[in-house]
């Protein structure tokens, strides 16, 4: 016999508990950027970025803020695995997590710095393995778009119709992936220079985001 579906008030359950984490996580997360950018931008926060000299000093806070973000990444993943029963539900949480943790860092970004006064705003979004920066909407509807689908793919395992892909859409899955995290690499290069909107193809990110709707529908509804 197959292994019942999880009930759903325990799947809601640890859904909220989750949510819960993401937007403390999310606050810790946006009290470290007042912070650093009361370290590096006393002057105000804006782009295109001041170059900085590489000293020793501000080498080892960029070092240390890379090693915050890798960390960053192994509590996210370690709490998908404690939420989840199986890949799909660890995956899920996973897209729960950095989605909500995500849209709730800009709103405490909000609440503390007034800041972003548009969406249209450009952020430093990570750094890890070279900047990405790109406008605050374009994080913001990949984080949408996730929390959709963990949504979806929690419901379906609740009534036992789980949704499944196969390695051709996992493949898929990737490369759409990797066309977002391209589109926000590519101006991440250019962020002091005065024309670094231009870098940001929302063409490219667009192109990245649709595929991965349609290749979620095509699991969904196969």
């Amino acid at each position: 016999m197959t292994v019942s579906a999880q009930p759903p008030r325990e799947t809601i359950l640890r859904w909220l508990v989750v949510v819960i984490l993401s937007i403390a996580f999310g606050y810790i997360e946006a009290a470290v950027v007042v912070y650093l950018r009361g370290i590096f931008h006393p002057d105000g926060f804006y782009f295109p970025l001041p170059a900085f000299g590489l000293t020793d000093s501000i080498q080892r806070l960029l070092l240390i803020e890379v090693g915050r973000e890798a960390a960053t990444l192994v509590v996210i993943l370690s709490t998908c695995i404690l939420a989840g029963h199986n890949r799909r539900q660890r995956f899920a949480y996973f897209m729960t997590i950095f989605a909500v943790w995500d849209i709730f860092y800009y709103v405490w970004l909000k609440v503390l710095l007034d800041w972003p006064v548009s969406i249209m705003d450009w952020d430093i979004l990570f750094l890890i393995p070279v900047p990405w920066a790109g406008p605050v909407l374009a994080p913001i509807l990949v984080s949408i778009t996730m929390l959709v689908f963990a949504v979806l793919v929690l419901c379906r395992d609740c009534i036992d119709k789980p949704v499944r892909a196969t390695l051709f859409d996992w493949v898929g899955f990737c490369a759409a992936a990797l066309v977002i995290v391209i589109s926000f690499c590519i101006p991440g290069r250019h962020i002091s220079q005065p024309d670094y909107a231009s870098y940001f193809s929302w063409v490219l990110f667009c192109a990245g985001l649709s595929a991965g709707v349609v290749l979620f529908a095509r699991c969904f509804f196969r």
